[in-house]
């Protein structure tokens, strides 16, 4: 059965977690503007109300909610329900910086409750929602992190490579069943947003505009792609990655790492 994500002749609703700011905020404006109705969650009220004016209020409405709570994540999906959402864009996320023995565990523990138990509750109650109505397009937010190992960020590393191989292994369940329902793994590379000052670090690499990467993304999802890495330049560095042995792709990504100036 053809996916109908793009069907004008449906209507669409999409769920956007994180975004309040962003990757999550540019894929609310695209999805706003191709005609999508819109739930938007974050912790930030007053950015996701702004944005609500922003994209039209009879367009969407805000939950705020906390996600490092599994119990926000459930409430989250059930107040979702009722506006029969076909359309996850599961974003939310934040990072850490510093080696693994100086890290804050809390923090640490937080991060894993947002980038793994969050991304992983919505991921599988939508999921069922969307198999059972035959229809339904699902993108999980990773990071090319996910595709490397990770020292001076290695939680944050980790948790996106559960998000890579968790998508990877759902696509190939329902790619086996003939789903009309697709899903997608979202894995950029350096992003001008506000993910930095919140993992504590100021990067020496320029990203791409948040803009530019939600658009390349839709037009990857139109195609039913399951990686998604948006350049050529990232494309390029992680085929490198896979032919690389391990102890060196560790001192390379270590060494870009350095490079990054901590802020307290």
């Amino acid at each position: 059965m053809k996916n109908d994500f793009w069907d004008p002749s449906k209507e669409h609703c999409a769920v956007i977690t994180g975004a309040s700011s962003g990757i999550g905020a540019e894929f609310a404006r695209l999805l706003g503007a191709k005609g999508c109705f819109l739930i938007l969650s974050g912790r930030n009220e007053e950015a996701l109300e702004k944005l609500r004016k922003e994209i039209g209020k009879d367009n969407c409405v805000i939950i705020p909610a906390d996600l490092s709570n599994p119990k926000s994540c459930i409430d989250l999906y059930a107040r979702s329900r009722k506006y029969s959402p076909d359309i996850l864009i599961n974003n939310a996320g934040f990072g850490l910086y510093g080696e693994f023995t100086e890290t804050s565990l809390s923090k640490e523990l937080e991060m894993i409750d947002v980038n793994v138990k969050a991304v992983h509750i919505l991921f599988k109650l939508f999921l069922k929602d969307f198999t059972k109505n035959n229809r339904g397009y699902i993108l999980n937010v990773a990071s090319t992190a996910g595709l490397l190992p990770g020292p001076l960020m290695s939680t944050y590393y980790s948790t996106k490579s559960y998000v890579i191989r968790q998508t990877q292994a759902v696509f190939e369940e329902l790619r086996r069943r003939k789903s009309p329902v697709h899903v997608s793994v979202l894995c950029p590379g350096p992003v001008s947003t506000e993910f930095n000052t919140r993992a504590g670090i100021e990067g020496f690499m320029k990203g791409i505009t948040p803009k530019y990467c939600a658009a390349y993304t839709l037009s990857k999802m139109k195609q039913n792609k399951l990686m998604i890495i948006p350049t050529a330049k990232m494309q390029l560095a992680m085929a490198a990655v896979k032919i690389a042995p391990v102890c060196l792709a560790c001192a390379v990504s270590y060494t870009l790492q350095s490079g990054k100036k901590r802020i307290d």
